[in-house]
């Protein structure tokens, strides 16, 4: 059965209540559901990715420019993600890339996509926050990752330490909520700016681990569905059936980050998408992962065993014209129930990116939602 749903590109509110979740049920389980007409929200995740032998600074110029025409189209968020050590990605100093990237826009919420906290004493990231806070108020967000965002050499250079597993990642977030809430009874140590900035936080994943957390605490969760789809089902029905109300949220909030890429055909798009084919083969051969021109076929540059393991990490890619980015978001949506599509879209051409972009906003303005229809989940 395909979801239908009555968008346009406006964005829901900042704290993600304007938009209505759906219950995932019990697995095969039929539940009638009540909907109101609503906008579907898109957001931008930006690795800010660099070509061979290109400096930072153009990479970056580009996605100053991505940002001012996601908040022209409508895009709800602008996040840029957190990685180190990794040829082909600017995108280590998060914070600092958050504060530019708001300055040179008006209303997009800007933020972190994410950061990965247990790289960082929790102190230093309520300070960064509270200061972006201070400075771009009601458009920043933290989403926090525990991941290491690198190898364990990077690891070693962050002063993480080589045993660490995340299992302290709830301790973590537990002090840097302290640090960006209400002070506390007895509190010592205060995030200055950051205390009672209320940053919002949501937590980013890729297995159920961040899900029951995000559950737990009735927080909002995002799911790195572009590259690791593989838990997303899963983690997206625990999130829904244990979610816990809270003062942050009243009910569920999901977000699913996949790659898109839209072009006038499905064969342009699908030659685009090599691009992206290509980073991720070049990453599991631990080569840097520069942008590279898309070529007319994969088969000569891949083994069969890497073609299975690079298109296993992809599969949840849209990929194709406007009518079919349309109906593989309508599936996603049927699929997951996802409140907001974190769109990740890397091409060699800038000038394709950009236009990929316009066109998945045309396309999701084109879904309609259908009221009080009877979804059976699987």
């Amino acid at each position: 059965m395909t979801h239908r749903s009555e968008t346009t590109c406006a964005s829901a509110d900042a704290g993600g209540e304007a938009v209505v979740p759906h219950n995932l049920g019990i697995t095969y389980k039929t539940t009638r559901v009540q909907t109101t007409t609503q906008s579907l929200a898109l957001s931008v995740l930006d690795l800010v990715a660099t070509r061979g032998g290109e400096l930072a600074g153009s990479a970056i110029a580009r996605s100053v420019e991505l940002a001012r025409q996601a908040e022209t189209l409508g895009y709800k968020r602008y996040w840029v993600a957190e990685h180190h050590a990794i040829q082909g990605l600017a995108c280590s100093a998060t914070p600092v890339l958050i504060g530019h990237l708001a300055a040179a826009t008006e209303t997009i919420r800007v933020g972190s996509g994410g950061v990965m906290l247990p790289n960082h004493a929790p102190l230093v990231v309520a300070e960064q926050f509270g200061t972006l806070q201070a400075m771009y108020p009601g458009r920043i967000d933290l989403g926090l990752g525990r991941a290491p965002g690198g190898d364990f050499q990077t690891m070693r250079a962050l002063r993480r330490g080589l045993a660490q597993d995340g299992d302290d990642f709830p301790a973590l977030l537990d002090e840097l909520r302290a640090y960006l809430g209400p002070e506390r009874p007895g509190q010592v140590v205060k995030a200055i700016p950051g205390q009672n900035s209320n940053v919002p936080i949501t937590l980013l994943g890729s297995s159920d681990f961040s899900a029951q957390l995000a559950a737990a605490l009735g927080l909002p969760f995002a799911f790195a569905a572009h590259f690791a789809p593989d838990a997303l089902y899963a983690a997206a029905q625990f999130y829904r059936q244990h979610f816990q109300p809270s003062e942050v949220l009243q009910k569920p909030y999901l977000l699913v980050a996949v790659p898109v890429v839209a072009a006038g055909t499905d064969a342009a798009a699908q030659r685009l998408f090599t691009t992206p084919q290509q980073r991720f083969l070049r990453l599991i051969r631990g080569e840097p992962v520069e942008l590279l021109p898309p070529v007319d076929s994969m088969e000569t540059l891949w083994s069969d065993t890497e073609k299975a393991a690079v298109e296993n990490r992809l599969r949840a890619a849209i990929v194709g014209s406007d009518a079919t980015v349309r109906v593989g978001l309508e599936k996603l949506l049927s699929d997951t129930h996802a409140d907001e599509v974190i769109v990740v879209t890397d091409t060699y051409e800038h000038s394709d990116r950009m236009d990929s972009y316009e066109r998945v906003a045309r396309s999701a303005a084109e879904i309609k939602l259908v009221p009080n229809v009877v979804r059976r989940f699987k």
